[in-house]
């Protein structure tokens, strides 16, 4: 994924169609002079989808894509025939594309599997013709429904990046050395904060043939949680990772500080990022020696697993891949317990728990 030309944020116009007025045509043939209302409906105006293909990764393709109008709906004819339905407009978009009103900022939808559809914009109905409006006091009614208007506005679709390990830290961390390091992803590398402007997705080989996908986040800073640093769009990459890699270089001078600053700007965004799993690293770790090694660790938390690695040197990098690998797992199985538990909870079935566990009567 090349970084000039990752798209997570787009501003589009769109418009449905208009619905196709009814036929008032009144049935005219040889040897049947009155043949009554024989109008028509009109056909139904397009609708503007958008649709997930697990295929793109970007949202580049619409990057000058400025206004999607879907087809209008034809009118109704002769005969009771219906109008052609009106061409509707789908827009493929990758998988983690939460699409907003751009005046409410009220989410439409998100896409969140391959195929998935969500109809944004609503074609107009169309018309009903004539042959609905007879009567036995109004046999030859000469009037028929018009269509209705379709829906426009500006929406917005943001990509929210899906991996199962994103990497946080602050600018100059050494995200994506570390990305580089262990994928055969080509993130910009530089001595300078804010090398990293866009997200860069890498597979991360693992034993058994097994992998998993690791995303580099730009570096957040203090404060981004309000918005200093571009926070609001690096800080939404993380919501749809799985597991945290914490990274904090070894050359810092407060390491636990720094720890609770990035806890503390994922807290202020969203508090449920702090249920995801963690695993903290230290890297640059090659610079230090046993001693200083030893004074970081005594001050790092224990409720986190944590390892000094040096993506220069290969240092400690097959024990983080252990790390994350039973951090995404555990993740999982708690998911998966908790789901359990909620499905045969004994109180929401409405049956005492001494019931079910053969209790006493």
């Amino acid at each position: 994924m090349a970084e000039n030309n990752f798209v997570d944020y787009i501003k589009i116009h769109l418009t449905s169609g208009n619905g196709g007025a009814g036929s008032a045509h009144l049935r005219r043939e040889k040897y049947i002079p009155k043949g009554g209302p024989d109008g028509g409906d009109g056909g139904r105006g397009g609708h503007v989808i958008v649709e997930g293909n697990s295929h793109l990764w970007t949202l580049q393709h619409l990057r000058f894509q400025r206004h999607i109008k879907a087809g209008h709906g034809d009118n109704g004819h002769r005969s009771r025939s219906f109008g052609a339905d009106g061409r509707d407009e789908v827009i493929q978009v990758p998988i983690g594309t939460v699409i907003r009103d751009a005046e409410t900022k009220e989410i439409i939808g998100e896409i969140m599997e391959d195929g998935q559809r969500i109809i944004v914009k609503e074609g107009g109905k169309g018309g009903l013709g004539n042959w609905h409006f007879r009567s036995s006091t109004n046999q030859t009614p000469r009037y028929a429904q018009p269509g209705t208007p379709g829906q426009e506005g500006w929406v917005i679709m943001e990509l929210k990046v899906l991996a199962d390990v994103g990497l946080v830290g602050f600018p100059n961390a050494g995200k994506s050395t570390l990305l580089a390091s262990i994928t055969a992803a080509k993130p910009e590398i530089g001595d300078y904060p804010f090398t990293t402007l866009t997200p860069n997705l890498g597979i991360v080989p693992y034993r058994d043939e097994r992998s998993f996908v690791m995303a580099d986040i730009p570096g957040i800073i203090e404060g981004a949680a309000e918005g200093k640093g571009l926070g609001h769009r690096f800080l939404r990459h993380i919501e749809r990772n799985s597991t945290l890699l914490f990274m904090i270089p070894a050359d810092s001078p407060d390491p636990i500080k720094e720890y609770g600053i990035l806890l503390g700007e994922l807290e202020k965004y969203n508090p449920e990022l702090l249920d995801k799993a963690r695993v903290l690293a230290i890297s640059k770790s090659d610079i230090l020696d046993s001693a200083r090694m030893d004074e970081i660790e005594a001050v790092l938390p224990d409720d986190v697993p944590h390892v000094f690695i040096s993506s220069v040197t290969g240092m400690g990098l097959v024990w983080l891949k252990d790390m994350l690998w039973e951090a995404m797992n555990k993740q999982a199985r708690d998911k998966e317990r908790r789901s359990f538990e909620e499905e045969h909870d004994p109180g929401m079935l409405g049956v005492p728990s001494g019931d079910l566990l053969g209790g006493e009567e």
